[in-house]
């Protein structure tokens, strides 16, 4: 991409005073000196708009020779663009001024593939303003790859974090492709024209479309990169082997088996052929390219084998080798140093430890995987971090007759991960439906966020397996996340969690060939009363409703009979569903009814809007008579899935319809009420940060609130009973008194505090009491709010995932049952609404018993400023409000407290990095 000039990179161009003035200031502050010292969490891997990757980190002098020598790949046509002028050699001043930088007032990164510079990114600030000139050059080989966005991203988040609020940038009218990347951004850019040259400027704060923008193309970009794994038009097999007991001969066996339609390369230095097929002594030997290598020797030799991928160009890697992450300290050293030298070459890994790929497509017809059979094709992605389970789990969608698109085993998960899937399954035409086996989490909130945007359009069910312990195999790239942000996740996300993989595939046939519901109204029809009785019971137990009493048609009734049954149930307006038992009478051949029953549905016309289950012949999976051809010869939409008992087929069909509900609901907005200071409260934390201060007294505690307009009702706090009556006469009576002590004031008995104190002798015999109680001296005097239900909100940090926000209702039976509710940040209107509708107990707030209902719109108000302050407030690790008194009046906080602390990089923020 030919680059923007930065005025201050070359005395070639012209100098503003503010230039000037600016060098200046550097040299007397010392600022331009270089140093080391850049944060870590600059460094990033990075995925290209063509699935490539590069290393990208901030530049430094060791650089200078490579700098001269990307300075010298460069076009004279980009080198116009970027320096406005002949620069056909790089001074030795120029050299050390661009490669030694401050990493404050001047920064730039560098792009890595392999060991060369391929684009180069800098700002720097305009003297003493928040501004900053930005400029950028990419080597005309890589130029279209997205790498100017990539910086530009990078670049703007190091500035935001220098203090910086905007950018200025310089680019000749013709370039295009440069005045393209600012304008493409997503930030509102101003321009004016001068001599040729287009002056841009925008604020870098992160806007709703800049962020769009660049999660769109992180998308795009990810997608691509499977896609290189998953479409490859042609394979190696490194380690390919004559003995049959290898897993290199496995592996070379289910390619050709399987009949890949491109050409497949054994790799075994030591035969001429394997399996008949011309092999080559190294992947260099190999005369054509290759997309995809599969690995499969031991993991001493991986390392000459990548160098050997790496100079070859090979796109993606599988690794089937053992003996990495899962064998001790040593290994996983070994799979880390790897992963990094193929992503700083540009190359993804699957891996090592995995399973393998597949892909069912007769364009590809892909099984470069341990799996001896090629799945049966259909339209549900899986994805699965174990190896050994991932076998039984292609068998078992083979024998339930559930079609798959693609299938990736990650192993050790080193790099390619479930998100990366998420990513190509969100715009894969051939999948509909997604499922996933996680051990743990690379990036959960990464997770929440991806799987919240592909359920809005496609099924994703999740087994969570993991809850006490990962295998070592993924210790190295996973985070421990706990099981109420498990939860949290996976609800907010519209994830359908399940329990077993029989659960998942129970749940996934019902997906793959049936309608999603209208309502949760359920009809159920059969021949057997009993096992009507059993499907209503289960229906009912999993909240859903009986349209009508079960429908019994007997057991000596034919298939006529029982088809029109079937039919008069499907068109009723009033029913969802359908949930059909059928027990097989003696005399007349079960497939008769199969095929009765599917004609009726056909006729019935309701493949299209009613989702049908059965428990026919009590079979798994979908049996030949009930399945409705597809245009491409697979079961189509109509193919009714049956179960082996009631209970399992309207679990499945409870569980669709929750989703079905979540897809329905309003998506929500991100809404900023008025009346907060975010600047203020910024300002404030890093003072008191620098201070030493981590737990807020009350003075502080008021103030951070009010920055987010949170009023805590007013209160003093006092140490001799006189103080009390003062207090309390200037609030206005009546006040409640409570003890400083939290063990007293929040113990259900209230023995530490005392509450509609209307004179000052009740004050002072309160105060005694309470001082009694205690043993303490201090107490709080605070104005009585409004009655209310007692509840609390609070912050749950999770320094791996991020921060949730909880909110219950107070008391011992709710703590003892742990009935509280969880919502992972960002949070919208709508999960604010639900949050508060959570809890077990949420129906107190509603007028239960004839009580007056609490203002619930006041209460979401409250919970969704918390929710902000914890989003923009990272250093907030913990916060709780108790009691809010929510009443129909409004919601009153009448406690609080705040710890604060500097906290890691939240994993799912900033410009775009793998993990």
């Amino acid at each position: 991409m030919p680059g923007t000039r930065c005025s201050r990179c070359t005395g070639s161009t012209r100098r503003t005073a503010a230039t000037e003035e600016s060098e200046v200031d550097e040299e007397a502050t010392g600022a331009g000196r270089p140093s080391r010292d850049y944060p870590r969490h600059w460094e990033a891997d990075v995925v290209l708009s063509d699935g490539g990757t590069v290393h990208l980190r901030p530049i430094v002098p060791e650089d200078a020779d490579k700098l001269v020598t990307f300075h010298s790949r460069l076009s004279d046509r980009t080198r116009y663009y970027r320096y406005f002028g002949p620069y056909p050699r790089m001074p030795e001043r120029d050299v050390r001024r661009f490669s030694e930088v401050d990493y404050h007032n001047r920064v730039a990164f560098v792009a890595l593939l392999g060991d060369d510079i391929v684009a180069v990114g800098r700002f720097d600030r305009l003297g003493e303003q928040k501004s900053a000139e930005a400029a950028f050059v990419v080597r005309d080989d890589h130029q279209g790859r997205g790498l100017g966005s990539i910086l530009l991203e990078h670049l703007a988040a190091a500035a935001q974090e220098r203090g910086l609020r905007r950018f200025v940038a310089e680019v000749l009218a013709e370039n295009s492709q440069m005045v393209r990347v600012f304008r493409d951004a997503g930030y509102q850019v101003s321009r004016a024209m001068e001599e040729g040259v287009v002056h841009l400027e925008f604020d870098i704060d992160p806007t709703e479309e800049s962020v769009a923008v660049a999660r769109a193309r992180e998308q795009a970009a990810e997608a691509r990169s499977v896609h290189n794994l998953l479409r490859p038009q042609s394979v190696a097999v490194i380690g390919a082997s004559t003995d049959r007991s290898k897993i290199g001969h496995a592996v070379l066996t289910n390619l050709l088996t399987a009949d890949f339609t491109g050409p497949v390369y054994p790799v075994n230095p030591e035969h001429r052929s394997v399996r008949g097929v011309r092999s080559y002594g190294s992947v260099l030997d190999i005369p054509d390219e290759v997309d995809l290598a599969v690995v499969a020797i031991p993991a001493a030799g991986v390392d000459e084998v990548l160098d050997d991928c790496l100079a070859k160009g090979v796109k993606t890697l599988v690794i089937v080798s053992s003996g990495f992450s899962e064998s001790g300290s040593e290994g996983r050293e070994v799979e880390r140093e790897m992963v990094r030298s193929a992503r700083v070459h540009g190359m993804r890994v699957v891996g090592p430890n995995a399973l393998g790929v597949v892909n069912t497509d007769p364009d590809f017809r892909l099984n470069a995987s341990l799996a001896p059979q090629l799945p049966g094709r259909g339209r549900t992605g899986f994805f699965c971090q174990s190896g050994a389970l991932g076998v039984a789990i292609l068998e078992t969608a083979t024998e339930r007759g559930l079609g798959l698109s693609t299938f990736v085993s990650a192993g050790n998960r080193a790099d390619v991960s479930g998100n990366d899937l998420l990513q190509y399954w969100q715009t894969d035409p051939s999948t509909d439906v997604v499922l996933l086996y996680l051990e743990s989490f690379g990036n959960p909130r990464k997770f929440g966020r991806l799987a919240r945007r592909l359920a809005r359009r496609k099924p994703v069910i999740v087994v969570k397996s993991g809850r006490n312990a990962v295998r070592p195999g993924l210790a190295a790239t996973s985070v421990q996340i706990d099981e109420s942000s498990v939860q949290a996740l996976f609800e907010q996300s519209g994830v359908i969690r399940v329990e077993s993989v029989a659960q998942m595939f129970d749940t996934a046939l019902l997906l793959a060939h049936q309608p999603l519901p209208q309502g949760d109204r359920v009809s159920i029809v059969g021949n057997s009363a009993a096992l009507g009785m059993i499907a209503a019971d289960v229906a009912q137990a999993q909240d859903l409703t009986l349209a009508h009493e079960p429908v019994d048609v007997g057991a000596a009734a034919g298939p006529g009979e029982f088809a029109a049954a079937v039919r008069d149930a499907a068109l009723r307006e009033d029913v969802d569903a359908l949930v059909t038992v059928f027990a097989p009478p003696v005399a007349v051949p079960g497939a008769a009814y199969a095929r009765a029953l599917r004609e009726a549905l056909q006729e019935a016309g309701v493949s299209s809007c009613k989702p049908v289950v059965t428990t026919f012949l009590a079979a798994e999976g979908v049996p030949d008579e009930l399945v409705v051809p597809g245009a491409d010869g697979m079961a189509g939409q109509g193919s009714v899935p049956s179960y082996p008992s009631p209970e399992r087929s309207v679990a499945a069909l409870s569980r669709v319809t929750r989703y079905a509900q979540w897809r329905a609901a309003p998506k929500g907005h991100f809404v900023r009420p008025d009346g907060i200071d975010s600047d203020r409260a910024k300002a404030l934390v890093e003072e008191w940060l620098e201070d030493g201060i981590t737990r807020l007294d009350d003075d502080r505690v008021v103030q951070l609130l009010r920055c987010y307009g949170i009023e805590v009702t007013a209160f003093h706090r006092v140490r001799t009973a006189e103080a009390a009556v003062t207090a309390a006469e200037a609030l206005g009576y009546p006040v409640a008194l409570k003890s400083t002590s939290s063990n007293l004031r929040h113990r259900q008995d209230l023995v530490g505090v005392r509450l509609d104190l209307d004179t000052a002798e009740a004050v002072r015999t309160a105060y005694a009491a309470v001082r009694e109680v205690s043993g303490l001296d201090e107490v709080y005097v605070q104005r009585m709010a409004e009655r209310g239900t007692s509840c609390v909100i609070d912050l749950l940090d999770d320094p791996s995932f991020g921060t949730l926000v909880s909110f219950g209702l107070a008391g011992v039976a709710s703590e003892l049952l742990g009935d509280k509710a969880y919502r992972s940040l960002p949070v919208t209107d709508v999960d604010v609404a639900s949050l508060v509708r959570a809890p077990r107990a949420a129906p107190l707030l509603a007028g239960y018993g004839g009580t007056e209902p609490a203002d619930l719109e006041a209460l979401e108000g409250l919970l969704l400023r918390v929710a902000i302050l914890a989003e923009e407030l990272p250093d907030v690790r913990e916060l709780a409000l108790q009691p809010v008194l929510a009443g129909p009046g409004g919601a009153a906080v009448t406690g609080a407290r705040i710890a604060i602390g500097a906290s890691a990089q939240a994993p799912d923020q900033g410009p775009r990095r793998l993990r």
